[in-house]
């Protein structure tokens, strides 16, 4: 029994939860927050905030900085210069500003799929293509496609790539030797990199992340970094993340363009909470993910044992589990509403997430075991319910 308490539910309804509003009768297991309450330490550090009563406008101290490169350097073997980090409001305004900033109108960015949904937002928003190239599946686990990336990198209109590393919605873990060679790839072809690292703090016990600009010297310098501690703490509405970018010239770009956006100032609340979670919130941090690999293989073997003709992708990072239905639906988006019609249960629709991604189910087990097997238990009737209608 550990110190943390993981199983109580907590009713998020009626305190305008985006996850949450839903009716009555379902259950959401969709966006990619986490229904557990986030580490006392940083609700302890939070209402002494509130306390002060004054939210006046707030600077980055020097202790923030401090605490992304000290839990860098301690969690994942990898040391930041202070001087590369540059607060911002959350990493999908900082992936828009990178596209604005690095690429020109109706320029192209390239992108793995399937990969999260927001990316072609940034992209499409603002005016540049996306490119894809689609992941392989190769014994029930992704890899890269480097004679496709090759082909799409060596395009001069391509100029900037957007990395998920860990991949999302897989929880694919990218390893030295592909993210080097991925490196050299865009180097050599004048590509700079935009790595989405906000999942890297959810692993599964005995499995790290590796940072990209850790890699190489040539990583590092065409590196663009987005992190922050409001996935693994759950606390994504406070708005709290970092940019961490070494190259002097890439980083006056980007220091310029989330200035220019006016998104890199904090709020009251973003600079208390990720200073208290990088400083005292890895006990509760290393219990969750003991408890969502708890979950994970609470999955694994319900679907083995009840529903054999699906089976997810293997990966180790991120609390989202990326199910293959294809030999029910070739396509996963009816699937996906007739099991929310039937059942209640609310899951992503794999399509969503661009090619490659038809076929698939996300599923979120950041939540209570109870509330875990009560969405099995409806996937179950759903998909019964389906093969049968």
């Amino acid at each position: 029994m550990g110190k943390y308490d993981f199983d109580t539910v907590t009713d998020r309804r009626g305190t305008f939860s985006e996850k949450w509003d839903v009716e009555a009768n379902e259950l959401p297991m969709w966006v990619a927050d986490m229904d557990f309450k986030t580490a006392p330490e940083i609700i302890e550090a939070l209402e002494e905030r509130v306390s002060h009563g004054i939210f006046g406008y707030t600077y980055v101290p020097d202790e923030w900085n401090r605490a992304y490169v000290d839990w860098w350097k301690e969690h994942h073997g990898f040391t930041m210069d202070p001087d590369w980090l540059i607060f911002t409001t959350g990493v999908i305004p900082a992936i828009s500003t990178t596209v604005r900033k690095i690429t020109t109108p109706a320029e192209k960015v390239l992108i793995q799929t399937p990969v999260y949904n927001i990316f072609y937002n940034c992209i499409l928003n603002n005016g540049r293509v996306p490119v894809e190239s689609k992941l392989l599946i190769k014994d029930g686990h992704y890899e890269m496609d480097f004679e496709n990336l090759e082909k799409k990198l060596s395009d001069p209109q391509v100029t900037l790539m957007l990395l998920c590393n860990p991949q999302n919605p897989s929880g694919t873990i990218w390893d030295r030797e592909t993210l080097a060679r991925l490196g050299e790839l865009c180097h050599r072809n004048g590509v700079t990199v935009l790595s989405d690292e906000i999942h890297c703090d959810i692993t599964d016990p005995g499995f790290e992340y590796v940072p990209f600009a850790s890699v190489s010297d040539t990583c590092r310098d065409i590196s663009i970094t987005c992190i922050s501690a409001t996935k693994c703490f759950n606390m994504a509405g406070l708005h709290s993340a970092a940019v961490s970018v070494p190259n002097k010239f890439l980083r006056h770009k980007i220091w310029r363009g989330l200035n220019t956006d006016e998104v890199a100032e904090p709020n009251a609340f973003a600079v208390q909470a990720t200073i208290a979670a990088f400083t005292k919130g890895e006990p509760w941090l290393l219990e969750l993910r003991e408890y969502i690999y708890g979950n994970k293989k609470l999955v694994d073997e319900f679907i083995a044992k009840n529903l054999p003709e699906t089976t997810a992708v293997m990966g180790h990072a991120t609390y989202l589990y990326w199910l293959d239905v294809r030999k029910i639906a070739e396509n996963s988006d009816r699937l996906a509403d007739f099991i929310r019609k039937e059942t209640g249960l609310y899951i992503s629709k794999g399509s969503s997430y661009g090619p490659g991604g038809e076929g698939f189910l996300r599923i979120n087990l950041a939540c209570p075991r109870a509330v875990v097997e009560d969405g099995l238990a409806r996937l179950k009737k759903g998909i019964d319910a389906y093969k049968n209608a």
